[in-house]
């Protein structure tokens, strides 16, 4: 039998009014509308069986309401009974016992609550604040509160997680290495002078927690460049693209593949959905650290992949491969990846429950050879995050391994660091969990010192047993293949975060953020100062289109001042005002977004710099009309 249900919702306001007894024994209620502001909302069902133990019940809600509203801050709560969120509910006279209880344990913590009125309809309008703890379910019990999540199908890994031991070390470049411990808050063992990001990631890594209590700064900017919001009408972790985020991001995956490609990777698709009872795939699903959605088919229960390691790996395993073909290199643009992030763990596009994620696997011959195709690879993916314009200054290197591998091969962990060129962060486990002996983890760490994986490698040496993976070697017998398991971007929702997060910490430092020209919505703004000058305008749009440039005009009716600052704030990376003297003269008068400095150029001068700025990116057209008087406003 079910338990109460919370449904808290972190408001800017909540206005509701009493409209219509629904039952007999209806409380007295005000009349008139009540309104409180920034108050957290706990619509609230008692259950049948709540009625077993009503005060333990209240004691375990007032517990959990007490704690969401101080990681949210909130200024009041409202208790509003809300009976559609049970099937089972309790007699009214339970249920308001329960609800009054609430109430008063509240009052009894100094917290200013207010009750909406029991047994009556209502009228409400209330305003949802839109971050990652603003809308959180919960389910209450005599022994506590159930969190979204609880009952997810997770893995005997995710749960293994947290019992494995390993030691923590600083590994230098030149090769030393420094064993580290927290020691009261303190990390011992070594001197982070000058490298406050890396310590910032080991106090993220150490403490394994990755529950986020505030909003990170890239969610507000997301969603005031119209690039990308949540989708309120899916699962929480789910997001729409507008048209200027879905350009960046199709961009994005575009560059990510064709860097694949150039690698020597071949390109495969494989479906999003899987058997729960496949052998090899149940097996795998209790090695591999994370959450699935299951769905129950007309016919089977499945999962929505979490990886492309399934479909990848039972299309090899009905390969003939021979020794001759390896590294067989396999990558797929995953669109979409899912997996079930607990509700306190998702915050914008840094961790989501459906993401596009990069995959490639190569098949190598044996250890020797996998170490040196993940070198390869490292270098392929340093190329792919510079052009996000990543560099290793903005990501800090985390290295996983076991002992036992390490000390059989103490070589390869120095070189990938020596590679990196900075101090890395090394978690050494005592024995093998996972499918993996080796992984490195290319972290960004965000405005709110929490880190997130972007590059990620592994040497995966479980996997090709378990998938009957084979190749015929030179001596004419069948052998299993070591596996690299390697996204060279992380999701790209991932990257799209960092870029933004790294934006919001350039203008923290008083710079002006832009995205690489590539990748700019619009990388050309022409601001005519009249509408006299708008056919001139227009011309110089056709000649930069014709050059594979995105340009729009802005016709509005507005001054010049104010169409420079709308292109600033959008983020523009070239605007060019136009009047009389840029029509006589034939010269451009160019503000650069990213120095600030203005530049007098002639149209094919502009063309010659954002070919130059752009070359061997790929290119698509602009994602919106032309004239910004056409633009239909998608977020504010």
């Amino acid at each position: 039998m079910l338990s109460m249900k919370i449904l808290l919702i972190h408001s800017d306001f909540i206005e509701y009014e009493p409209k219509k007894q629904a039952i007999k024994d209806a409380e007295k209620a005000e009349k008139g509308p009540v309104k409180v502001k920034e108050a957290l909302v706990v619509f609230s069902s008692v259950e049948k069986k709540d009625e077993e133990s009503p005060e333990k019940v209240i004691d375990n809600a007032v517990k959990e309401i007490m704690d969401v509203y101080g990681q949210v801050k909130a200024k009041a709560v409202v208790v509003y009974p809300f009976v559609h969120l049970s099937s089972t509910p309790s007699s009214p006279s339970v249920a308001l016992h329960v609800l009054k209880g609430i109430e008063n344990g509240l009052k009894g913590k100094n917290v200013d609550v207010k009750r909406a009125p029991f047994g009556w309809y209502k009228g409400f309008d209330i305003k949802c604040k839109g971050h990652p703890l603003a809308e959180l379910s919960r389910e209450i019990s005599v022994s506590g509160a159930e969190r979204e999540g609880n009952k997810e199908d997770v893995s005997k890994a995710l749960q293994k997680e947290k019992e494995l031991r390993s030691e923590w070390f600083i590994q230098e470049p030149s090769g030393k290495s420094h064993r580290i411990k927290m020691e009261g808050g303190v990390i011992a063992g070594y001197d982070f002078s000058g490298k406050e990001k890396l310590e910032k990631l080991v106090r993220y890594e150490m403490a394994k927690s990755r529950e986020v209590k505030e909003e990170p700064p890239h969610i507000k900017l997301m969603r005031k460049l119209e690039l990308v919001d949540y989708e309120s009408g899916s699962d929480p972790g789910h997001f729409r693209f507008f048209p200027k985020g879905k350009l960046m991001k199709s961009l994005m995956e575009e560059w990510v593949t064709m860097n694949m490609l150039k690698y020597g990777a071949m390109e495969v698709e494989t479906p999003i959905m899987y058997d729960f009872e496949h052998p090899a795939l149940k097996d795998y699903l209790n090695r591999f650290p994370a959450r699935q959605y299951s769905i129950q088919t007309p016919n089977k229960k499945v999962f929505l992949r979490f990886a492309a390691c399934f479909g990848q790996f039972l299309m090899a395993h009905d390969a003939s491969i021979s020794y001759r073909n390896l590294p067989v290199r396999l990558y797929e643009l995953t669109r979409y990846s899912f997996r079930v992030e607990q509700r306190g763990e998702l915050a914008g596009l840094r961790r989501l429950r459906a993401f596009t994620m990069p995959d490639c696997h190569a098949l190598c011959r044996d250890i020797p050879e996998a170490k040196e195709e993940m070198m390869r690879r490292f270098d392929v993916s340093l190329e792919v995050q510079k052009g996000f314009g990543l560099t290793t200054d903005d990501m800090e290197l985390s290295i996983r391994t076991v002992k036992d591998f390490n000390d059989e091969n103490p070589e390869h962990l120095k070189n990938i660091v020596k590679k990196w060129g900075k101090p890395a962060l090394v978690e050494m486990w005592d024995k093998r969990f996972f499918y993996f002996v080796f992984k490195h983890e290319w972290n960004f760490v965000d405005a709110l010192d929490k880190a997130a994986c972007l590059t990620t490698d592994q040497i995966d040496v479980e996997n090709a047993e378990r998938y009957g993976l084979l190749y015929t070697d030179k001596d004419n017998k069948r052998k299993n293949p070591v596996i690299l398991h390697l996204s060279p971007s992380g999701s790209i929702e991932r990257v799209l975060y960092a870029m933004l997060e790294k934006a919001y910490m350039e203008q923290k430092k008083k710079k002006n953020a832009v995205f690489p020209l590539w990748l700019a919505p619009t990388q050309v703004r022409l601001c005519p100062v009249s509408d006299a000058f708008l056919g001139y305008a227009e011309k110089i749009a056709d000649e930069l289109e014709k050059e594979s440039i995105r340009v729009d005009v802005d016709d509005r009716v507005e001054s010049v001042g104010k169409k420079i600052h709308d292109a600033e704030t959008e983020w523009v990376n070239l605007i060019v005002v136009i009047g009389e003297r840029e029509k006589a003269s034939g010269k451009l008068a160019v503000r650069f977004r990213d120095t600030g400095k203005i530049e007098q150029m002639e149209p094919g001068e502009v063309v010659a710099h954002v070919k130059k700025n752009t070359k061997g990116f790929p290119f698509r057209p602009l994602p919106l009309p032309r004239m910004l008087t056409k633009h239909v406003v998608f977020y504010g």
